[in-house]
């Protein structure tokens, strides 16, 4: 799914002029952006955790050349799913048998 699906479902399930939801996406994605920029968590219940760490330099190595080199301190962004989501994305069929071969539903 791109940025434009987005504004696409938008446009049609809310009834928002196109330019109009092209704006707000832009307006939910910058403020999610400048958050995540102070250092801050950005949480979508339902959804999941955005957080921003850092990693401290470490000694890594060159895989062409086998040479030490020193890979510096840098900022790494995570996302961690919601129970919701990780449930939503692991739902087996109703009826189907679950991982023991028994039947869920009966």
């Amino acid at each position: 799914m791109t940025k434009a699906d987005i504004v696409e479902q938008i446009y049609e399930q809310v009834g928002f002029s196109k330019k109009e939801s092209a704006e707000l996406v832009e307006k939910v994605f910058d403020a999610i952006k400048d958050t995540l920029a102070e250092g801050e968590k950005v949480k979508i219940s339902g959804f999941g955790n955005f957080v921003v760490r850092g990693k401290n330099s470490r000694k890594g190595r060159n895989p062409q050349t086998g040479q030490e080199i020193l890979l510096e301190a840098r900022k790494v962004l995570t996302f961690k799913p919601s129970l919701v989501l990780k449930n939503l994305l692991n739902e087996t069929e109703v009826g189907a048998p679950n991982d023991d071969g028994e039947n869920p539903s009966g």
